[in-house]
């Protein structure tokens, strides 16, 4: 099938129905039939479970369980870095903010607006400034780390479509990470306020937050905010800030300013959790 008619094909699928499916057999508690799929998936995906704290596959209940596995300690080194890499993956896309307006592929650009769920005064914070878009695979790790310090300020559910995040959608539909479900995450940080957007997806069960657990359980179809302003919850760089229960995409967006990116990246170009992203102008004290 050509790329093109494999990305038209989506707009046919039943991609609720599917995701809602996938979401129950990656729960199910089927004993060596979940160890089986998981087996499946492994060999399939080529997943090194070295790298995991449990590589015990015929340990893990639900194949849930064993996608948003831990890994051991040690295993993703912090670089001494203002900005480190949040996750495991392959870079979609990065660069400066031209306006508002976020470079999606070639041929698509999407508004900041449009991605943080309307929010015009909160997408104003990042005109002119930078942004980045990571891509998980199925073979990845899909626990979601924080980039540098942070102090939680609201978070949004973005109710959306779910079409695939993999690289041939993105260049085949308009507006993708601003068009799919979407967990807006709003950050105090020491070079000002970022934001972290865990994308959704076809077959992506769920998104969870630490500070929340599922976000997305019930899909209710409303735009839901959640305001964090007195309860003082604070992460540190390279703590887990969340994960995905089948994997997706995160769009990090950082305000105007300087800010160099790891001369290293280009898109396409493998990353992985605690690299150096990027480095910026000096700090200044958030509370």
């Amino acid at each position: 099938m050509s790329e093109r008619l494999a990305v038209l094909s989506q707009y046919l699928l039943p991609k609720q129905a599917l995701t809602a499916l996938a979401g129950k057999v990656a729960s199910w508690q089927g004993g060596s039939a979940t160890t089986a799929l998981i087996a499946w998936f492994v060999k399939r995906y080529r997943v090194n479970m070295a790298e995991a704290a449990n590589p015990d596959i015929a340990s893990y209940a639900s194949f849930n369980d064993f996608f948003t596995r831990e890994l051991q300690s040690g295993a993703r080194p912090l670089a001494q870095a203002e900005l480190i890499c949040p996750v495991d993956g392959a870079i979609s896309q990065f660069g400066p903010i031209q306006g508002q307006q976020i470079f999606q592929a070639k041929g698509h650009s999407y508004g900041c607006t449009a991605l943080v769920g309307g929010d015009a005064s909160l997408a104003a914070q990042f005109t002119d400034g930078h942004f980045a878009t990571l891509y998980l695979s199925p073979r990845d790790y899909h626990r979601i780390h924080m980039p540098c310090d942070g102090v939680l300020r609201r978070m949004i559910y973005v109710p959306g479509d779910l079409f695939s995040v993999n690289p041939a959608t993105a260049r085949g539909v308009p507006g993708l990470f601003a068009r799919n479900e979407r967990v807006v995450c709003v950050f105090d940080g020491p070079h000002g306020q970022f934001v972290l957007v865990l994308v959704g997806a076809t077959i992506v069960g769920s998104m969870a937050t630490v500070w929340h657990g599922v976000v997305n359980a019930r899909r209710s179809g409303q735009l839901t905010q959640w305001n964090y302003e007195n309860n003082s919850i604070s992460l540190k760089q390279g703590e887990e800030m969340g994960r995905f229960l089948l994997g997706s995409t995160v769009v990090m967006l950082f305000p105007k300013g300087a800010l160099a990116f790891n001369p290293v990246w280009q898109p396409g170009g493998a990353i992985r959790l605690g690299e150096v992203m990027a480095s910026t102008t000096p700090p200044t004290p958030f509370a």
